[in-house]
């Protein structure tokens, strides 16, 4: 508590220019600038060692991959560097234009696109800045628990669209392993897919956030790491007469084993599962029931040098529709049997997507593109011909790191939905970014 009041007095000092603060001077990598850091307090020992301590912290907790924040450009801390506090974010501006079919969805879902085109939904124009991002990020050492780390942040996704309501994104501690909060679902393997201008992503990746608590160990020398979580269960059928949704009593079970290699450990292959234990009522006997949904994941990225980087993913189950991005919110965890409506089935789907990108000039400009497709699969006959059945994802892109604080990007997204029938329809987009981290 002491030191938090202290923290809040030299904040507030800071803003009027009573108390003075010593910075650290910038100086920039092939990524990013490195932080400017405050020492918050007195103490003995030489300021800019204390200064970079608190930067070497932030740089050894920060977290790579897809729609993971930069270090934050201002740090607050202490000079024994027993706390220190980080505010970042960045301001995002997303101008699409849908041809040839338009979206029904601000990102680009192949679940989404309209089965019939008409004058209304040939060409779409937008403009979106919901992405823009805000961060807080502490660390805290200590002596019995070692470093705990504390994030959140939020986006504006909330609500409707175009309706800039602040969203949670994330909300976690982290310490001795243990990650408590909410924060990415552990069945996400960050590192395995490309930076994209689109929002969703691939569409057979499975980037969601989720309550959980999970732990996570490294062996052989940090070049084999073990992670273990109960997360919260959402769950999404369709249950006919005979069946009535009620709460979900069991998390959702999820284990991966993951080996890394190269300089810098920089290249990876995870295997993953889920085991899902999906609760609902039995309406005819008057007693609940589960249904098991299972799913397995091969994921990865590789590193071909500092020129070429390869991103891929694979997953198959049953039941598992929060874990595939096609699929997410969909009545098809599970349907009751067309053949026997008294009898529940889980419903089997998988999705795959590869991706490579070309650095041009590393860490400043480069080139990507990828494929990416998810199927949902016919069983006893329970979906229809106007159903879903096959999703496809394709995309081409170039990012320009234009400083280390400012990125602009142009992206090409092509997308296909195919029905149950044999029927198919499309959509592109084009899409420009900027971006000004802080």
């Amino acid at each position: 508590m002491k030191r938090i009041r202290l923290l809040i007095v030299s904040l507030f000092t800071i803003a009027t220019g009573i108390y003075a603060v010593s910075a650290q001077g910038s100086s920039c990598s092939s990524e990013e600038c490195s932080p400017t850091v405050y020492i918050m307090s007195k103490g003995k020992g030489d300021c800019h060692v204390a200064q970079q301590n608190a930067a070497n912290d932030f740089m050894e907790t920060k977290r790579g991959g897809f729609q993971q924040a930069h270090n934050p450009q201002f740090i607050f801390s202490t000079h024994d560097n027993r706390f220190a506090l980080g505010i970042g974010g960045f301001v995002n501006l997303r101008t699409s234009y849908d041809f040839m079919g338009a979206m029904g969805n601000i990102d680009f879902v192949p679940y989404d696109i309209p089965m019939k085109h008409n004058y209304a939904n040939q060409q779409r124009i937008m403009m979106d800045a919901s992405t823009s991002r805000v961060f807080v990020k502490a660390i805290i050492n200590t002596d019995r628990l070692g470093r705990i780390l504390v994030y959140t942040d939020m986006d504006f996704r909330g609500g409707e669209q175009f309706s800039y309501i602040p969203r949670l994104r994330s909300a976690y501690m982290q310490f001795k392993g243990f990650t408590i909060g909410r924060d990415v679902t552990t069945f996400c393997d960050l590192n395995a897919a490309p930076t994209t201008i689109d929002f969703q992503g691939p569409n057979a990746y499975n980037f969601a956030f989720n309550e959980m608590i999970r732990y996570e160990h490294s062996f052989l020398h940090n070049h084999l790491t073990l992670g273990v979580a109960a997360e919260m269960p959402s769950v999404n059928g369709t249950y006919g007469e005979h069946f009535s949704a009620i709460y979900q009593r069991v998390p959702d079970g999820i284990a991966y084993l993951q080996y890394e290699w190269g300089e810098n450990r920089s290249s990876h292959l995870r295997v993953s599962g889920v085991v899902r234990d999906m609760y609902l009522h039995d309406n005819k006997n008057g007693k609940n029931t589960t249904e098991l949904g299972w799913g397995v994941q091969l994921s990865g990225h590789i590193d071909i040098g500092r020129w070429v980087d390869i991103y891929m993913n694979g997953v198959y189950g049953r039941g598992i529709t929060p874990y595939l991005q096609d699929l997410a919110g969909s009545p098809y965890d599970f349907a009751y049997n067309p053949k026997n409506p008294e009898r529940m089935q889980t419903m089997p789907m998988w999705g795959w997507q590869a991706a490579a990108q070309l650095n041009i000039v590393p860490g400043r400009f480069w080139l990507a593109g990828g494929y990416s497709e998810v199927n949902l699969e016919e069983n006893n006959g329970y979906l229809s011909a106007n159903e879903y059945r096959k999703g496809q994802y394709v995309f081409g892109n170039a990012f320009c790191q234009a400083t280390p604080n400012i990125t602009f990007a142009l992206e090409y997204l092509h997308g296909t939905r195919e029905d149950m029938g044999g029927s198919m329809s499309r959509a592109n987009r084009i899409s420009i970014m900027a971006q000004y981290n802080f």
